[in-house]
């Protein structure tokens, strides 16, 4: 799998466990990467980025309500919820991977997923993010 593939993959999975309410996270991961045929072992990236964005949610979320200006998180789409989560991870504790690719790559699946206005939406959360984690580091 390249490595949109796997992005794609764990938005998925976070989208799935949105409607999934009474199966634990591990049960989701189990069955859906059976079904899916993506080995777990071999997907590294699949499955620690799925359990880690499930583990740092509340943080996760937390920026997301900061940088949404207002909105909270529960009344966003699944689809545009579970691509910014991912991409916020990816931001927090992927450091090899730039901020500008995960927001690019996170506004693809947006772009795929959900409706064309959510877009620019996402956008304007994910670049609040980064500025706000830049400015942080500086």
């Amino acid at each position: 799998m390249t490595r949109k593939e796997q992005r794609v993959a764990v938005f998925e999975l976070l989208f799935e466990r949105e409607f999934r309410l009474e199966e634990s996270a591990e049960e989701i991961f189990a069955l859906s990467t059976e079904n899916r045929e993506i080995d777990s072992i071999k997907e590294k990236y699949v499955r620690d980025t799925y359990f880690g964005v499930i583990e740092h949610e509340s943080e996760i979320d937390e920026l997301i309500s900061k940088a949404s200006n207002g909105w909270k998180v529960s009344r966003l789409s699944v689809a545009t919820r579970s691509a910014i989560r991912l991409c916020v991870y990816e931001m927090l504790y992927c450091k090899e991977i730039p901020n500008t690719v995960s927001i690019n790559e996170a506004l693809e699946i947006v772009k795929k997923f959900d409706e064309p206005k959510s877009r620019a939406f996402t956008n304007g959360v994910l670049n609040n993010i980064k500025n706000t984690l830049e400015s942080e580091n500086d």
